[in-house]
């Protein structure tokens, strides 16, 4: 996939994320040790940089999602239903922006 191909599919699961309401269920609440708004936030952070810079994030932003990565694939065991549908459309578009740069 080359990188406007990338832009296009990071740019579909964002809006569609960013459409989606948060799961009320998991709103305040700490799933497999982390809490989902920060987690949901931080990651969405990094792909918006992303995005606005056509495909560049900076190192700090990079490690960031990177972590966000990890802890998705931790929480998406715990959630159900809509809260799973949520975070795994972040952790596809978190996916897609790592890969876009392997360092």
């Amino acid at each position: 996939m080359d990188l406007t191909e990338r832009l296009a599919a990071v740019t579909t699961l964002f809006e569609a994320h960013k459409k989606a309401p948060f799961p009320d269920r998991w709103r305040g609440a700490d799933v497999a040790g982390f809490d989902l708004v920060l987690l949901d936030a931080d990651a969405a952070g990094c792909v918006t940089v992303w995005l606005q810079n056509q495909g560049l994030l900076d190192d700090r932003r990079w490690n960031v999602l990177a972590e966000c990565e990890q802890r998705l694939i931790r929480v998406l065991p715990e959630l159900d239903g809509y809260g799973r549908e949520y975070c795994q459309r972040l952790l596809d578009a978190t996916v897609l922006v790592l890969e876009a740069d392997s360092r």
